[in-house]
């Protein structure tokens, strides 16, 4: 409720910030930009994106290859540089296979929605200040809406479908269950993301991504926000399927995962949307937590601010961007993959409550800002906090019991600590942990064996029969 009024006031232009009032926070201005200048822009966008995704895949090569101790790609172009590109045509040039039994309507528009869903989402990131372009003042940003952060959560709620149509399509086992691991892991840690970002949008008191970065101009939201920030770095890297979280994919266990049947560029869209999606929510990051475009502050207070201004802004937002692109490589080369119950857990049972109680101590905080609470406000906030904490304490100790319960019922089944190698006939080693007992020993031969052969006669079958 809390939470509701106080966007409701910040839309009516209510100061949440006494800092930085709303009303003064500036939104992007794109009068001065005609629409021939908007599709340029998105071209540029679409371009910018494509080279960021060739470079990038050359660059996790190598680093990878330098943190496993082996060179990376060094053929194709000076260091290598050409060798994503290489790869590109040779996508191009494969055969183009579709399964038998695949729905190949389904199968061929999957990738599509995938790979074409990946780009609306860096529509709204502002990546620059005001620029002059071919005799017009134009912000870097494609466009801007009153609610332009929660495009990005639709866009990749929708882009939810690709995977699960993708493995469904496919008529196939692997992949089905492959587009249903990653369709669970996108939503779970949707619900997450989309807690640790109503956070900023109360401090910010907007939604507008131009208007967040407007609001940072004194402070980066990555400092008060701190805990929201380190639940969006989880959650970025559940959301994209990347190690350790890509569990839709694992080799060892779903073959290819959901993309299992496609070759060609029919699977080279489902690797450009993976890449894409990794820039998207790191600009996002850059956005909501590290100030956007805006300049470091001691960069940003020399000579009255000229660094922060014109095309100087793209340059500290590529790097902020890929400052978190560096993380991803880093990750990939240093953790393992994780069971895909413990991410599970880890996001419904950790991040998700964990990001409730944070939003709700958020709301109390900026709620008394704006004078809600009066003289009761410091009871309210620790009569709230020690709720949360009960409740957050409970749900981990039942969690524990459960867990504990769950293991003695396994330890109840285990096989036997002694066992007969050759109790079913056939000879089985033992399970570590087990010791053999004394195999029993065939009496056939202890005893010669009489059969009646007719009337006055005996055949003893230790003898054999001599005809």
């Amino acid at each position: 409720m809390i939470a509701a009024q106080l966007v409701q006031h910040a839309s009516e232009g209510i100061a949440l910030a006494p800092a930085v009032p709303m009303e003064d926070v500036p939104a992007a201005d794109f009068s001065d930009t005609p629409l021939w200048l908007t599709m340029l822009k998105g071209q540029m966008v679409f371009v910018f994106l494509l080279l960021n995704v060739l470079v990038v895949i050359w660059f996790e090569r190598r680093v990878v290859g330098q943190m496993q101790q082996r060179p990376g790609p060094n053929r194709f172009g000076p260091f290598g540089l050409f060798q994503t590109l290489a790869d590109g045509l040779k996508l191009m040039m494969k055969e183009d296979v579709i399964p038998s039994n695949a729905d190949r309507v389904m199968f061929i528009i999957a990738p599509l929605i995938t790979g074409a869903l990946a780009f609306v989402s860096f529509a709204i990131i502002p990546m620059g200040a005001e620029v002059e372009m071919f005799g017009h003042t134009t912000p870097l940003q494609l466009t801007d809406t009153p609610v332009a952060t929660l495009l990005v959560l639709a866009v990749a709620g929708v882009g939810a479908y690709g995977f699960v149509l993708a493995g469904w399509s496919s008529g196939s086992t692997y992949p089905l269950l492959g587009g249903l691991r990653s369709t669970a892991q996108v939503i779970s840690y949707e619900i997450a993301m989309g807690l640790s970002l109503v956070a900023v949008f109360l401090y910010a008191g907007s939604m507008s991504t131009s208007q967040i970065v407007a609001a940072q101009a004194d402070l980066w939201y990555v400092i008060p926000l701190f805990f929201s920030f380190v639940i969006y770095l989880v959650t970025m890297v559940g959301e994209t399927n990347r190690l350790p979280f890509d569990l839709a994919e694992g080799e060892g266990e779903l073959g290819g995962g959901f993309h299992t049947e496609y070759s060609s560029m029919k699977f080279g869209m489902f690797f450009l949307g993976e890449y894409i999606n990794m820039f998207t929510v790191s600009a996002l990051a850059t956005t909501l937590f590290l100030g956007g475009w805006m300049a470091p502050p001691g960069i940003a207070a020399i000579n009255d601010g000229m660094f922060n201004e014109g095309w100087w802004t793209f340059l500290w937002f590529f790097l902020k961007m890929w400052m978190f692109i560096f993380g991803y490589v880093w990750l990939r080369g240093s953790l393992p993959r994780v069971r895909y119950d413990q991410f599970m857990k880890l996001g419904w049972k950790i991040m998700i409550p964990a990001a409730l109680a944070w939003v709700i101590a958020v709301s109390l905080i900026r709620a008394s800002q704006v004078g809600y609470f009066g003289d009761t406000l410091w009871a309210t906030i620790i009569t709230v906090a020690a709720i949360a904490v009960l409740v957050i304490a409970g749900l981990l100790m039942w969690d524990r019991r459960s867990q504990a319960a769950q293991e003695a019922e396994q330890h109840a089944r285990q096989a036997p600590e002694e066992v007969d190698p050759f109790a079913g006939g056939y000879p089985v080693p033992p399970l570590p942990g087990q010791r053999l007992v004394e195999p029993r020993r065939a009496v056939a031969a202890a005893e010669p064996v009489t059969v009646d052969a007719g009337p006055g006669s005996t055949h003893d079958s230790s003898e054999g029969d001599r005809g």
